[in-house]
Formats: C-alpha cells, sequence, structure tokens
C-alpha cells in the first residue's frame, strides 16, 4: 500500500505560528522525508464557506495568502500537490454519501464541533454544512487514500469520526477505503499553541495571534505584551512556568543553539525554568529571549513569502496544476466508491 499524506488549513486569513508549530513546520519534515508516496496539501475553501456562506470574498482572497505561507515555509510544488478544495467537486459527492452513515446526535457530540459551535455563538443557529464539518473532512482524507494525517491535537475528534465513517462504509460496502492514522507533533510544547492573550487556543477570530508574515517590529510589540505568570509581579517573585505562555512558546521554538546566542548565561532550558521558579528572573528578559528566538525561525520564512509576493501568477499556476492532479485521483477513488455503492450504472 502506498504512503499517502492529506493536510490542510482553511482560508480565513493569514497562518500564524500556531500553525506552523502544530501542522507546518511537520508538514514539510514529512515532505522531505523521502517516506511517503504522495504529500497532497488542501486550501479548504469549501468547509471555510460553512461559516462564511456570506463572506465568499474573504475566502477567495485568502486562498492566495495561505498558498504564500505555505512556499514560504517550504512546501514544495515537486514534492506535494497543493490544490483548492472547491475545485474537486467529488469531494462534495462523497460527502453527500457519507451523510447518511452518521447520525446529527454522534456529529453534535463531536468535541471539536461543540467547541467551535461554542466560539462562534452558533447554539441557536449551527449551519447545516458547518455541523457536517467532520463528514467533508472525511471524504477529503479518503478521496485520496491518505493513510496518515499530520495535524494538531484539537484535531483528534475529527479523525476519530473520520475512522468510524471509514468503517462504516466498508461494513456496509466492502473493503473500499483507507483508514487513515494521525500525525501529531513530537514536542508537547506544539500540540496546541496559546494564544499572546494567554487563552487555550491560538485564533484568528481572538485576534491573539503572531502570523507567519509578520513584520519584525509587530512581533517584537506582540511577544513583549504577552500574558504569562499574573502573581509574578516583582523580578523577585518565584514565577509558574506550567501554563505561561512564554515558555510554552520557548518550549515549541527554542533549541540548544538559541541559549549560547541570545541568551550565554544559561546553558539550557531546565536552568532558565529553574531560575525563573525560584524568583530572581524578569519577564521582560525571558520576553527578550523569546523575541530573538521567535524572529530567527520567523525571518527566513518571511523573506521568501515577500519573494513569491513578486511572483504571484506562479503561485496561481501551481494552484492550478495540483487541483488538476488532486481531482484525477479523487476522480479514481470515486470510481470504486460508486461500484461497491451499485451505482455506477453505465459503467461497461
Amino acid at each position: 500500500m502506498e504512503k499517502i499524506i492529506l493536510t490542510g488549513d482553511r482560508p480565513t486569513g493569514r497562518l500564524h505560528v500556531g500553525h506552523y508549530v502544530g501542522s507546518l513546520r511537520g508538514r514539510v519534515a514529512l515532505q522531505n522525508s523521502g517516506d511517503y508516496d504522495k504529500v497532497y496539501i488542501m486550501i479548504a475553501d469549501a468547509q471555510a464557506l460553512t461559516d462564511n456562506a456570506e463572506h465568499p470574498e474573504k475566502v477567495r482572497q485568502n486562498i492566495i495568502q495561505v498558498a504564500l505561507d505555505y512556499l514560504a515555509c517550504g512546501l514544495d510544488p515537486e514534492k506535494s500537490t497543493i490544490f483548492i478544495q472547491s475545485t474537486i467537486p467529488e469531494l462534495a459527492e462523497l460527502t453527500f454519501y457519507y451523510m447518511n452513515l452518521v447520525t446529527v446526535s454522534r456529529l453534535q457530540r463531536n468535541p471539536t464541533v461543540k467547541a467551535e459551535i461554542k466560539m462562534r455563538d452558533f447554539e441557536t443557529s449551527i449551519p447545516a454544512g458547518f455541523l457536517a464539518y467532520p463528514v467533508s473532512q472525511t471524504a477529503d482524507i479518503t478521496a485520496f487514500h491518505a493513510t496518515a494525517v499530520p495535524v494538531g491535537e484539537d484535531q483528534l475528534p475529527m479523525l476519530e469520526q473520520c475512522k468510524e465513517i471509514v468503517h462504516k462504509f466498508n461494513t456496509v460496502y466492502g473493503e473500499t477505503l483507507t483508514e487513515p492514522e494521525i500525525i501529531l507533533p513530537d514536542n508537547a510544547a506544539c500540540l496546541r499553541l496559546p494564544g499572546i492573550d494567554g487563552k487555550a487556543k491560538m485564533s484568528k477570530s481572538l485576534g491573539n495571534c503572531i502570523y507567519l508574515s509578520d513584520e519584525p517590529e509587530e512581533i517584537k510589540k506582540k511577544i513583549m505584551s504577552m500574558f504569562t505568570d499574573p502573581n509574578h509581579l516583582r523580578v523577585q517573585d518565584p514565577g509558574k512556568v506550567e501554563g505561561n505562555p512564554v515558555f510554552i512558546y520557548l518550549d515549541a521554538f527554542c533549541r540548544p543553539e538559541h541559549f549560547q546566542e541570545f541568551l550565554p548565561e544559561y546553558s539550557c532550558m531546565d536552568e532558565l525554568k529553574a531560575h525563573y521558579q525560584r524568583g530572581g528572573l524578569g519577564d521582560v528578559k525571558v520576553k527578550k529571549f523569546l523575541n530573538n528566538v521567535v524572529q530567527a525561525e520567523l525571518a527566513p520564512i518571511r523573506e521568501r513569502r515577500k519573494a513569491w509576493e513578486q511572483r504571484i501568477p506562479e503561485v496561481y499556476e501551481i494552484l492550478k496544476k495540483g487541483s488538476e492532479e488532486a481531482r484525477k485521483a479523487a476522480a479514481r477513488t470515486m470510481q470504486d466508491v460508486r461500484h461497491a455503492m451499485q451505482i455506477d450504472y453505465f459503467a461497461e
């Protein structure tokens, strides 16, 4: 069996460092590992429309922004197929068939869907398309026979629901679909990066993000204003590192060589944390260190993005070519699905 990756993002805005440490950085490593036969990267515009149906211009404008972030981070169109979800009508057809294999109550119990509904204030009026998000995601994954899906921790319930739908389909219609495995970041701090305001999730809609394309001064401003231990009022006060966004970001971004370059009085993260915990280390000093670390990580990404911004027609051509290739793969899967469901009426 071929080893195939499928992953992607909703084009509702530029991508941020939560996307980067949660999945983008890992995708690039997987793409370059040589361990996979195919890598599909999807810009999920159809899913973005489930809660932006009245503002299609927002989704359309952000297609190119997400593509620029992908290319800037190192996703290579020679190694990965980057495509736009809505250009593959087979995905909508698959979604329709899968909706018969899952109940409304099961969708309502999905923890990720419940959290997103609450965050968007949809409790009294949930768009049907938004509620069926996990079904659509299952169609995306299975259309390409993905064997692995690299995502953040918040997507675990979605992948579990995908497996349920795949199992149900294969039980009813025969072994046709491939059940995927989830790939989570190795670094626990990358599972869910909090917002700079200390809230549990970094989110474009909450305005608590550091974007991959932010300029150095903007990044510095955001880091220096980050939420930290509210009881660490004076330098001499003992501080908490658990749940402290500044240290969570350091765990996600910092490498040993950063200490030698930016903070040579400490040899490693454990030393820095121990000093903060016993008191005598101020938030400003730690934030300045974090700023240097994040700037070092994002500078090459930002420069590559600016270079791609001068080649927009080429970016569109990459998306067009990738979408054509992805549709051919999805069409092959649809032939198998229709045959299994006995609805391939005019097949020879």
